[in-house]
């Protein structure tokens, strides 16, 4: 009767993961729940920040994945799948947008218009959408650099050489002897001058009256033009010539403050003082500049080009009776090498062996014999190792399950059928925990898998089967809305 209820425990755990797993897998991949989709490709010269699986949005709204990427007659051919329900014309255009600051981009689409036929299975997007991108920003910064330098160079062979020098100072020297003429000239004839003054001060006093009437056809002007001012806009247009004026007088005090701020700039950049007179004067420092800029163009592309999957993984081992969880993170810069990071929840995950030496007079039993105690307990265990891909293979290095170990993984049916190795747990038996399993990606991104463990020991050995999960993080950005909507509101 306990047997019957333990296999009645494992076939409803088995029934209770594939349903779970299922219901992940049809929230999360889209080719299973949408079904009729189709592909179609263009080419591009650049497609830095694209990674496979990458969503395709037209509008902001994901409508596709990109299905691969490849190098064809010397530019990157974007294979792109698009949902069935999205219709695309032979007018259409692609491009590349950036979505972050880190550098990740994603393919943007237009429709095209109806009157244009239809795109099928395997067509071509023909017009292409280009980005400017950092290159060429960097490229425009460096040819304003060259003109900038360029007029300081004109600037210093005008003032700064010696011919330079001695033309401002006889410039000078002229306007000191003109100034001086202009004071000698004064002085002789300070008689005719206040002769000429005095003849103005008549004429002053002889035109006052002229002057009064003036001023009075000047007051009445004025009036007149308030009263049209008034009839025509009930003093808006006083109103806005008002405020015409003013705009003019702050207008031309900023354009005064402008150019002020233009010849000191212009005199600091000539006497090589601050940055721009510096890039202006110092090779070394542009140089560096240069390559601080390449730097970081190199940084941030390493950053846009990292993929991080996701495992969740069950096993079952028959023997033991027990059931062994996994969590695994693996981050992957390139497609030829990742960093592999887990945490395991193992019912034998620790063992320890107590030996014990007895000394004893009871004559029931030997005089001197040895125990032997082995502890197993449930306990958490975590790896990180480094992996490298050499065409099928992967080799793997590092911590495996909290101690030292190395595995081997065959890929095979193009990536959807693993045989890994594992030889990890030196010093804890006699012999090396070795461990072998196969896996198949039944369904998109739901793996069967099966295998042996601690096959050098006959006492330990025990034989399992599970179910992994796997995803990346553009399934997780899919599968958030739904996340969110599905949160009850307060």
């Amino acid at each position: 009767m306990a047997k019957l209820t333990q296999a009645a425990k494992v076939g409803a755990f088995v029934v209770l993961a594939g349903t779970a797993s299922f219901l992940v897998y049809r929230t999360v991949s889209k080719d299973v729940a949408g079904g009729g989709n189709y592909i179609v490709f263009a080419k591009l010269k650049d497609a830095t920040g694209l990674a496979n699986h990458s969503r395709v949005a037209i509008a902001g709204i994901p409508i596709g994945t990109i299905h691969r990427i490849k190098l064809e007659d010397g530019m990157a051919r974007i294979d792109v799948r698009v949902n069935g329900d999205v219709v695309l014309h032979d007018n259409a255009t692609i491009g590349k947008k950036n979505a972050s600051l880190l550098g990740e981009s994603v393919i943007v689409l237009t429709p095209g218009t109806e009157d244009h036929p239809r795109l099928k299975d395997g067509d071509e997007i023909k017009i292409i959408v280009e980005q400017a991108s950092t290159d060429q920003i960097m490229n425009d910064v460096a040819d304003i650099a060259k003109q900038v330098k360029r007029v300081a160079e004109q600037l210093a062979n005008s003032v700064g050489t010696e011919q330079g020098g001695q033309n401002i100072r006889l410039i000078l020297q002229n306007l000191a002897e003109a100034t001086d003429a202009l004071n000698q000239t004064v002085r002789e004839n300070r008689t005719v001058i206040r002769e000429t003054l005095q003849h103005v001060g008549a004429i002053a006093a002889n035109g006052e009256p002229q002057v009064a009437r003036i001023l009075e056809n000047v007051r009445v002007i004025t009036e007149d033009v308030k009263q049209i001012t008034a009839q025509t806009g009930q003093g808006s247009t006083g109103s806005e010539l008002r405020e015409t004026i003013t705009h003019l007088n702050e207008s031309s005090k900023r354009l005064e403050s402008a150019l002020g701020h233009i010849d000191s700039v212009a005199g600091r950049a000539d006497r090589g003082e601050g940055t721009l007179g510096r890039l202006s004067k110092d090779e070394t420092l542009i140089n560096e500049v240069q390559g601080v800029a390449e730097g970081v163009n190199d940084y941030v592309g390493g950053i846009s080009r990292l993929q991080t999957v996701v495992g969740l993984r069950a096993d079952y081992n028959f023997l033991a009776n027990t059931i062994k969880n996994y969590v695994q993170l693996r981050l992957q810069p390139r497609e030829d090498k990742y960093y592999l990071i887990e945490l395991i929840n193992d019912p034998r995950g620790r063992t320890t062996i107590t030996q014990t030496d007895v000394d004893t007079t009871n004559p029931r039993d030997p005089a001197h014999y040895r125990t032997v105690t082995t502890t197993t307990t449930d306990a958490f265990r975590f790896s990180l190792q480094f992996a490298r891909k050499l065409g099928p293979f992967t080799g793997r290095f590092g911590i495996k399950e909290s101690t030292g170990g190395i595995g081997l993984d065959v890929h095979l049916l193009q990536d959807r059928f693993e045989l890994s190795q594992d030889l990890f747990g030196f010093g804890e038996e006699i012999q090396p925990r070795y461990r072998v399993y196969v896996g198949y990606e039944f369904i998109h991104r739901l793996w069967l898998l099966g295998g042996i463990d601690h096959m050098f020991l006959p006492q330990r050995r025990d034989y399992f089967i599970g179910l992994q999960l796997r995803f990346t993080d553009d399934d997780l950005k899919t599968i958030l809305p739904f996340a969110g909507s599905a949160t009850p509101s307060r």
